[in-house]
């Protein structure tokens, strides 16, 4: 089943940071902290790009002493490929620009 509606904004930025993750997995709260954007907002956009099959979840397996385990994501495949569309999508479109993460409208579109 594909996705029908158009991501949003915060959705591609986490999407793109984690395709852009050369190690792999991140935890939330780097998301967050990465991307600007409150855990209420990175938190369910991770759970339903999991429920699509776009992220794949585990937990830490060696958490340092005295801090629990985190759990991680990362792009799966399907999610690598959403990814690439997403890019494409922003590359080809003339009305948007990355800024801190989020895709945003360009200067002259923005209200």
């Amino acid at each position: 089943m594909g996705q029908s509606r158009k991501p949003t904004p915060q959705t591609i930025a986490v999407v793109l940071a984690l395709a852009d993750n050369s190690s792999g997995w991140s935890h939330g709260y780097h998301l967050c902290r990465q991307l600007g954007l409150k855990a209420g907002t990175v938190y369910p956009i991770l759970m339903r790009l999991a429920e699509r099959g776009q992220v794949e979840t585990a937990w830490e397996t060696d958490p340092p002493s005295g801090r629990p385990a985190r759990h991680l994501y990362r792009l799966s495949g399907e999610g690598a490929r959403f990814a690439e569309d997403v890019r494409a999508a922003a590359a080809d479109s003339p009305h948007a620009s990355r800024s801190g993460g989020v895709i945003r409208p360009a200067p002259s579109e923005a209200s």
